[in-house]
């Protein structure tokens, strides 16, 4: 029985990733942390890292960039494999994340859905096939989501410029330029409103045509079913940073 704690239990993702556990054979839900304890949990629940008096096999993590490293230094000192589900990191703190796996395995991915990282790989492969085309990728979530863009539409770009030879630029926002659009340039926008789970669109404008492969997610459990599966996956390894790629 691999035993997980999930730090960001409160929180949406936190909460459908415990519902997951309860339906997965052979896992269970040994505490969880966040910064108060609601008492809706039946299971223990740190709202001090330093109070932790169990040790995981797992640990899951949906929360938020600062929130992760306090985690990672629990995970760090204990040498407790992790998977980070949580968006939102700058450079500098992906960079620590990688230090931290030569200690320790990290499995780190910005969606956690399967279709998403097929996604990935096929916009790829058309933007081999379809190079004249401009790129445009657009991001809707609720109107709760705090980074932008998100970070499946960092994956989707990322993916697409490793396949062009990393010779893409992203635009965030043209508001203030006044000049046509460049070629290399993949332009990326974001959408908050509502409920919106996640939908994202990639779409290939060419000459008096255009092709738009788009994903949407209409239930969190998608994620915290990925963010399983990639426990299971992560708790034996021994060190290393890992991500669906690997997984799958």
């Amino acid at each position: 029985m691999i035993r997980v704690l999930i730090n960001g239990c409160n929180g949406k993702m936190g909460q459908e990733v415990a519902k997951s556990v309860t339906l997965t054979p052979d896992i269970e839900v040994l505490c969880g942390v966040d910064r108060i304890d609601t008492g809706d949990n039946n299971f223990p629940v740190f709202t001090n890292i330093e109070d932790i008096n169990v040790i995981p096999d797992v640990i899951i993590d949906f929360s938020i960039p600062v929130a992760t490293f306090k985690i990672l230094e629990f995970a760090n000192k204990n040498k407790i494999p992790t998977v980070i589900a949580t968006t939102g990191f700058s450079d500098e703190e992906l960079q620590k994340i990688e230090a931290y796996s030569k200690n320790f395995a990290i499995f780190r991915s910005a969606n956690m859905s399967y279709e998403t990282n097929l996604m990935a790989k096929l916009v790829a492969d058309l933007a081999k096939k379809l190079s004249e085309s401009d790129i445009e990728i657009i991001e809707t979530h609720h109107n709760r989501k705090i980074d932008s863009p998100s970070g499946t539409a960092l994956i989707l770009a990322d993916s697409i410029n490793k396949a062009l030879n990393n010779n893409m630029i992203y635009e965030y926002d043209r508001h203030s330029k006044r000049e046509k659009r460049t070629k290399n340039e993949i332009g990326i926008h974001s959408i908050r409103g509502g409920t919106e789970v996640g939908k994202h669109s990639v779409i290939f404008f060419g000459d008096n045509e255009n092709l738009e492969i788009t994903h949407t997610v209409n239930s969190r459990a998608v994620f915290a079913n990925g963010a399983v599966k990639a426990a299971f996956f992560t708790v034996h390894k021994d060190t290393g940073l890992y991500n669906m790629n690997d997984m799958f």
